[in-house]
């Protein structure tokens, strides 16, 4: 019985491998070029960076967007992220491109194309680079084999006794070996190494693919209960409607920054409301790829129920879930955890690579080595 289950999960561990694995290839390297993204955009993007002068504060959101509706007349400003000291802020108008403005004069840095590098790389990341929601299916089809790939790979790797020669073949590379057990070297050591991160990114993945996947993990982590239900801030339209209502979005500004704001103070988003009924969102404690969403009445400042909790406030369940995203790309610890995923994502997009190689060279479709046809001379003599 063990042998037959032995020869399943080696039967799904190749197929499935060769079904997913030119997908796993493009999300797994387009993963490590994403992991870096943050760190590599102010480096070759130069309108990212704006100089500080010295002690100088954030323009309030009212400034710059008065800049803005005079480059921009005709255009509808939404929101504005500022994303820290020596960056410039990202405004949000109504059109296909990206405005940044220098935080401290309001000066347009640059105008950019929304779909920059990192946005190509990322769509190939989510989509494979195909239109609608089919691109979007196949990479979570794939991720979900990737896992199954994971767990049948840690059953093929796991010796059968734990005896020295079999602890050096399971744990390190014969660096010096001929090409053939070098390939079987990185496949099956390297993916064993790389296997605990492997299985987050993988799982944070299908949380982000599957909606059932999502709350399945929430019930498991959450004891049986389910996520609360979505509530939408809405502004009490009864209350006086100040006569400037910029000045509201500046308090809420200065509210997000020195009062609602627990981590990295120095970035922030926020929101324009253009409808009676909106609120103004402000998101802070942006730090280690998590955020915390606040949603403020418009008149009143007040919070409203759909904001978000303080983060060392959630349950295991719900701060998993706020976490997923900083789980996925490696944020979770800054740049050491990044350095830690770019390695594992790397491997696991040499996986399906090696895993090939090993197949072909013991399958082939008829290309293993044949005999070598004894020489006629020798057959002669050997007869006589």
């Amino acid at each position: 019985m063990i042998l037959i289950l032995k020869k399943i999960n080696a039967w799904l561990h190749l197929w499935l491998g060769l079904a997913s694995g030119i997908v796993v290839v493009i999300v797994a390297l387009t993963g490590c070029i994403l992991v870096f993204e943050q760190e590599l955009k102010p480096l070759i993007q130069p309108w990212q960076n704006a100089k500080r002068p010295a002690g100088a504060a954030y323009l309030p959101p009212s400034a710059i967007y008065r800049s803005m509706k005079t480059v921009f007349p005709d255009k509808k400003v939404s929101s504005i992220w500022y994303y820290g000291h020596e960056r410039t802020a990202k405004v949000t108008i109504d059109a296909d491109s990206l405005v940044y403005v220098n935080p401290y004069t309001a000066e347009v840095a640059g105008i950019v194309d929304h779909e920059d590098f990192f946005h190509f790389i990322l769509d190939g990341h989510v989509g494979l680079w195909i239109e609608g929601e089919v691109g979007h299916q196949i990479v979570s089809w794939a991720t979900l084999i990737f896992f199954v790939l994971l767990i049948t790979g840690l059953i093929l790797w796991w010796p059968r006794k734990w005896n020295r020669s079999n602890r050096d073949k399971s744990f390190k590379i014969k660096w010096k070996a001929r090409f053939k057990r070098l390939n079987y070297d990185l496949h099956n050591v390297l993916g064993f190494y790389a296997l605990i991160v492997a299985l987050i990114m993988t799982i944070t993945g299908l949380v982000m693919g599957f909606a059932w996947f999502n709350k399945g993990v929430y019930w498991l982590t959450s004891g049986g209960g389910s996520p609360a239900p979505y509530q939408r801030g809405v502004s009490d339209t009864t209350q006086m409607a100040p006569q400037n209502r910029l000045v509201n979005v500046d308090r809420a500004f200065k509210m997000g920054m020195e009062e609602l704001g627990v981590y990295n103070k120095d970035a922030i988003i926020i929101s324009f409301p253009s409808k009676p009924a909106d609120a103004i969102y402000v998101c802070t404690d942006m730090d280690k790829g998590a955020w915390r969403d606040i949603y403020l009445d418009q008149y009143t400042l007040r919070e409203l129920p759909s904001t978000g909790v303080q983060i060392d406030q959630l349950g295991f369940a719900d701060w998993l879930r706020r976490t997923n995203y900083a789980l996925h790309v490696g944020a979770i610890g800054n740049l050491p955890t990044k350095i830690i995923y770019f390695i594992a994502s790397l491997i696991c997009a040499s996986l399906p690579i090696t895993g090939f190689y090993i197949w072909w060279g013991r399958q082939g479709f008829g290309l293993r080595k044949k005999n070598k046809p004894v020489p006629r001379t020798i057959a002669i003599r050997h007869e006589v």
